[in-house]
């Protein structure tokens, strides 16, 4: 399971190519729909299959089985609206119990509550930022289905996420697929994972270390 997942956060191409739609779809719903799909790299494989798309990078791994940018968006789009919506439901029944049951590998209790903090701040749109930042966007839907937001608005910030947060990773990757090779590729994938878990790291840091300091001073 760990060498599975450490070959698909440094070279998912070829994972990719040979599942296909059903490991992508697979992958995108598990991170956006169920709390044990935390650990899964939405960003780097949505920009992967982007790539692929684009018909240069195909030469290392063969034909691509992702053809077709408007359909891959479009089926990546509904997986991942679904995601949410399944997160939402999950949420919605299990309630505020959710937050009594002890952490583990599969449930991350420390991030349920530091989603529970950002949508206490930030509201509904915290779906929609959520989105873009890993382990948040997991657990912000159950959040909010935990604090019994309105289906409707919770359905309108899920679409504009969703939509959102699939066409800038796929089309990036399209375009970085048209102008750059497979190994150059692979740098812009990690950057891109980078990128998108700094505000995790800046926030276990600012918690841990801005304690320290309050603590200090008092």
């Amino acid at each position: 399971m760990l060498d599975w997942l450490l070959q698909l956060l440094r070279n998912p191409g070829p994972i990719l190519q040979a599942g296909g739609y059903p490991v992508l779809i697979a992958i995108v719903f598990a991170e956006t729909g169920l709390f044990f799909g935390f650990f899964l790299p939405g960003d780097s494989l949505l920009v992967t299959a982007g790539a692929l798309v684009s018909g240069n990078w195909i030469n290392p791994f063969g034909l691509s089985p992702f053809a077709n940018l408007l359909l891959l968006n479009v089926v990546l789009m509904v997986t991942a609206i679904s995601g949410d919506a399944v997160g939402f439901a999950f949420g919605s029944r299990t309630g505020s119990a959710l937050f009594k049951r002890e952490q583990s590998f599969f449930f991350r209790k420390d991030r349920l509550l530091a989603a529970q903090r950002y949508y206490e701040k930030h509201g509904g749109k915290t779906i929609i930022i959520a989105r873009f930042v890993p382990f948040l966007r997991t657990f912000a839907p159950i959040v909010a289905g935990i604090g019994k937001m309105e289906y409707r608005r919770f359905l309108q910030f899920n679409v504009l996420g969703g939509v959102g947060w699939v066409m800038s990773m796929t089309f990036l990757g399209y375009f970085l697929g048209k102008i750059m090779d497979a190994k150059q590729i692979e740098k812009v994938v990690y950057i891109v994972i980078l990128v998108s878990v700094s505000p995790v790291i800046y926030g276990v840091l600012k918690s841990r270390f801005g304690k320290k300091s309050e603590d200090d001073v008092a």
